[in-house]
């Protein structure tokens, strides 16, 4: 398999809207991400991952561009932009940016011309219908809006205000690709698609046996026969000849039909997110526990499926899931050790290992227990949702406390002082409470602190091919809530065990091998305690 600078890289993903303010207005911007390199730099991380920074309504938090190549104002400045892609280059690391590509804010100016009239030049750049199919948004709520003026409706697979470019269209097309090489002629370094699954749709109906006012109508527009010779083309035309990495959304795919989206043959990315072990959680059932077997099941078929065709992107938070620690894991009793277990247990797969801001210090759910805590979009839907449903307030709360995307969003907790640092103005978004003891600063100089650990593991990669290139294989500890595997290449062997329960295991700890990384200072011989986890070192020739 090709060796290449993405797939030895550490990704840091950050939300700028919340991960630090360097002008006291409440909001996270490009100069505070800035300011901030040098701690990135110290943790090892080598790859940055910004979400979206363009002009926008901000309707979804920037996935609604009203201009793909302006940056938003309360993020700062195109100059601002520059400036912390030139420092970041200066210290070895590189950019990745997202690229929306299914739709538009309904105030772009292609969008504002194309519904000005039935025959303005830009009216096929979006989909319009003298027809709506009964299809539901993704967010809840019909797919398709009425505009008086013209009496039409136009797609909107997300909110109304987020409106389906129509991939059809070659001009728009050709737009799209002249903006991407633009941002690629600035020197970014790689861009994460979001949403890439939707271009192609199938304009018809759902089947509606219950006579609801609007369907679900996922295979509509997801992964639609024509899609992969639109991504096909989209590869060819502005990624295929620069030395970019280029990740694509598609929550679809699956480990069977994974080479078509990300082989190194014929693949249109380099890595895909899918969300086959990220499955979104049952809004009637949160109390489903982590279940180790099925996540084994799940990622060690992608692990064995890529090996050697393929590339992983290896992910436990992003800024669409609520903290890991709160949902796998034990953010009370067991904070500390769940928060390293699980980092542990999928940081050394074969893949590119991401971490999403906070993870590294072991951020938690926030206990927001009023629906006007929370800003998120597809919170609030669920919200209207469950109460028309008749479902009481402190039930849907309960739910909503547990899966709100608004858990992986609030500040970054950079110390205990007013607003956790992150801004000396009240924060677009409330700060988790337990800032005052969870946070960067009481961690960084911790050799036993969640944020020492990352830095451990992220150090450890950088050191040791085999946990880059190696191939990766289950091994049975004997406890079926314990992760075990196996790296290997010519030369070396190492063995990652995280025990992902409150249980203790019992298990044959391997014979003179040497421990590399634990999360317990104190072991006991063939005994792996409550979310214990190891990283063991073994001698090929008596293992």
């Amino acid at each position: 398999m090709k060796e290449t600078w993405w797939k030895e890289a550490v990704v840091y993903q950050i939300y700028p809207r919340s991960f630090n303010d360097s002008n006291d207005d409440g909001i996270g911007d490009l100069n505070g991400i800035t300011e901030k390199l040098d701690y990135l730099d110290e943790l090892g991380v080598t790859i940055i991952w910004v979400c979206p920074m363009y002009k926008s309504p901000n309707i979804d938090n920037g996935y609604d561009v009203s201009d793909y190549q302006e940056i938003m104002e309360e993020m700062g400045t195109m100059a601002d932009f520059d400036r912390l892609l030139e420092e970041l280059h200066k210290r070895g690391m590189r950019l990745i940016i997202d690229l929306v590509l299914n739709h538009t804010s309904d105030q772009h100016p292609w969008f504002l011309e194309s519904k000005s009239s039935k025959d303005n030049p830009k009216r096929d750049w979006y989909v319009w219908r003298d027809h709506q199919t009964n299809w539901e948004s993704i967010f809840g709520g019909p797919a398709w809006t009425f505009d008086p003026k013209t009496q039409q409706y136009y797609l909107h697979i997300y909110t109304k205000n987020q409106v389906d470019l129509n991939w059809e269209n070659k001009e728009m097309r050709e737009s799209i690709y002249e903006m991407i090489r633009w941002w690629i002629a600035k020197g970014v370094d790689g861009f994460r698609v979001d949403a890439i699954n939707h271009l192609k749709k199938d304009y018809s109906d759902m089947p509606n046996p219950q006579n609801l006012p609007y369907v679900p109508a996922w295979e509509k527009f997801t992964e639609v026969e024509g899609l992969q010779d639109m991504l096909t083309e989209l590869r060819d035309q502005v990624f295929k000849d620069s030395d970019i990495v280029t990740i694509g959304e598609a929550n679809s795919v699956k480990s069977h039909n994974m080479e078509k989206w990300i082989s190194e043959h014929d693949g249109k990315f380099n890595m895909i997110f899918h969300l086959e072990a990220h499955k979104p959680v049952d809004t009637n059932n949160v109390e489903n526990d982590l279940d180790v077997e099925d996540l084994k099941e799940v990622l060690n078929r992608w692990q064995q499926a890529t090996h050697g065709i393929a590339w992983n992107s290896l992910y436990i938070e992003n800024h669409d899931r609520p903290r890991t620690v709160s949902i796998w894991g034990n953010d009370q009793k067991y904070w500390y050790e769940s928060a390293t277990a699980l980092g542990c247990m999928y940081f050394f797969m074969q893949g590119t290992p991401f971490i999403y801001q906070g993870q590294e210090i072991g951020m938690t759910n926030a206990p927001f227990d009023d629906i006007d805590m929370y800003h998120d979009i597809e919170t609030k839907n669920i919200y209207r949702y469950k109460c028309k449903q008749g479902v009481p307030h402190d039930e849907v709360m309960h739910v909503i406390k547990k899966i709100s995307r608004d858990h992986a969003r609030t500040p970054m907790q950079w110390n205990n002082q007013d607003f956790a640092g992150f801004s000396k103005a009240t924060p677009w978004l409330g700060v988790n409470p337990n800032y005052q003891w969870l946070n960067v600063e009481a961690q960084k100089n911790d050799p036993n602190s969640i944020w020492s650990f990352y830095k451990k593991m992220i150090h450890l990669r950088h050191n040791w091919k085999v946990l880059v290139y190696g191939t990766t294989e289950l091994t049975d500890s004997g406890c079926p809530y314990v992760y075990a595997y196996i790296r290997e290449d010519q030369y070396t062997k190492m063995l990652i065990a995280s025990n992902l329960s409150e249980k203790t295991c019992e298990w044959n700890s391997p014979y003179d091998a040497e421990l590399f990384l634990s999360n317990y200072e104190k072991r006991a011989k063939g005994i792996l305690q409550p979310y214990e986890t190891c990283v063991y070192f073994l001698k090929k020739e008596i293992y």
